[in-house]
């Protein structure tokens, strides 16, 4: 895109100041090479939980995503100069670029082996053992063709879900799993019917599944900022050309997007080519372990959301618990329960979204200040949440 225009291009990011979840310094490094005119956002955990109840009225939702808070503080930095963006949703799913592709050949190859060289009885005795094994080494083995039952539905789809069919079993009050859908239903036909071997199969499913739900992520937040985005790797003859291409172009051995970086060397640094990925990381799990743990208490464990009946408020406390204590990393759960719990209060019972942040974070009379790196410094947050 900067060599085909006359001006430098403008380029945004998001960040946060947990390095765990700031790619900013490689956003920097990229900006750089391509001679961009960059600015970029740092986004606190006061910003964060201030604006989600009005991004799930926004999402009409609960908000699957915690990525889709920080991508509307980006969308709402680039609001200020420019008109449209491009993003770069699709190049994942296209590419093989997701490392549970990786995972699940991984475990299909070595589960047909282990099959194929173990007796029945033998594996799953051993299967068995990987819950006695120490919590650092448990926590992986339980992800291997050791533990796991074999198919797709185990190594594809079980093993990367954030409530497995096992945890939903405990989520869920005995009266709530009756005539309870596959989970699976839509996309496990997508996976057998596709050509190719395992990580070629999950690509092809998630275009069609996962793929939607971004784009759908991604459409939601930018509007919330009145700024249109727009996806050229969906372009449907590059999408149309890629898909045709063989696997082994796209995943390598260990090297996803295969043929993608070899296509960029000459243009991306080094350094953001050879990295590992990292997704659109959000360090949720650690802002409710604390300033914001009255969040839990509030719409997991809160009289209010356990008068629904929904869930077990045994489980509920003990995921909790191993969560506050760092026993155990549940953040993707407890996301989505306080997202169901907002989304209820706002969507059924029609409470005002504004009323729902967290008393220290809602923005106050005025102006609000926001972390920002060469770009505008301060934005007038009730003007934009109008």
């Amino acid at each position: 895109m900067a060599a085909q225009v006359h001006a430098p291009v403008r380029s945004f990011s998001v960040g946060f100041s947990e390095s765990e979840a700031n790619e900013l310094p490689y956003a920097r490094l990229a900006a750089e090479a391509a001679g961009a005119e960059h600015r970029d956002i740092s986004v606190s955990a006061r910003q964060f939980f201030a604006v989600l109840p009005r991004l799930v009225w926004h999402e009409d939702e609960p908000i699957a995503f915690p990525s889709s808070v920080p991508l509307y503080f980006v969308s709402r930095l680039a609001a200020e100069h420019v008109k449209v963006v491009l993003t770069g949703e699709g190049a994942d799913e296209l590419f093989l670029g997701y490392n549970r592709y990786r995972v699940a050949a991984w475990n299909e190859r070595l589960a047909a082996a282990w099959a194929a060289i173990v007796p029945g009885g033998a594996r799953g005795a051993i299967g068995r053992s990987v819950e006695s094994l120490p919590p650092a080494i448990r926590r992986y083995a339980r992800r291997t063709f050791l533990a796991l039952p074999p198919g797709a539905r185990s190594h594809v789809f079980e093993n990367f879900a954030v409530f497995p069919e096992a945890v939903q079993r405990r989520l869920f009050p005995e009266a709530g799993r009756s005539g309870r859908r596959d989970p699976y239903a839509s996309v496990l036909p997508l996976y057998e019917q596709a050509p190719g071997d395992p990580p070629a199969r999950m690509g092809h499913a998630d275009l069609q599944t996962y793929l939607v739900e971004l784009l759908m992520k991604q459409d939601q937040m930018s509007m919330a900022a009145s700024i249109e985005s727009r996806v050229p790797f969906l372009d449907h003859e590059l999408v149309e050309h890629v898909a045709a291409l063989p696997r082994n172009l796209k995943l390598r051995g260990l090297k996803t997007k295969a043929i993608l970086r070899e296509a960029l060397k000459d243009l991306v640094p080094r350094p953001i080519l050879t990295r590992r990925k990292m997704g659109f990381p959000v360090p949720v799990g650690g802002w409710l372990r604390g300033p914001f743990r009255p969040l839990l208490q509030e719409f997991i464990l809160g009289a209010r959301a356990l008068s629904r009946g929904r869930f077990e408020p045994a489980f509920l406390q003990r995921l909790v618990a191993e969560h506050v204590a760092g026993t155990a990393n549940h953040g993707d759960r407890l996301w989505l329960l306080i997202n169901l719990e907002i989304w209820q209060r706002v969507f059924v019972e029609g409470q005002d979204p504004a009323s729902l942040a967290p008393p220290g974070s809602r923005p106050s009379q005025g102006r609000r200040a926001l972390t920002m790196e060469g770009g505008v410094s301060h934005v007038d947050a009730e003007a934009r949440a109008q």
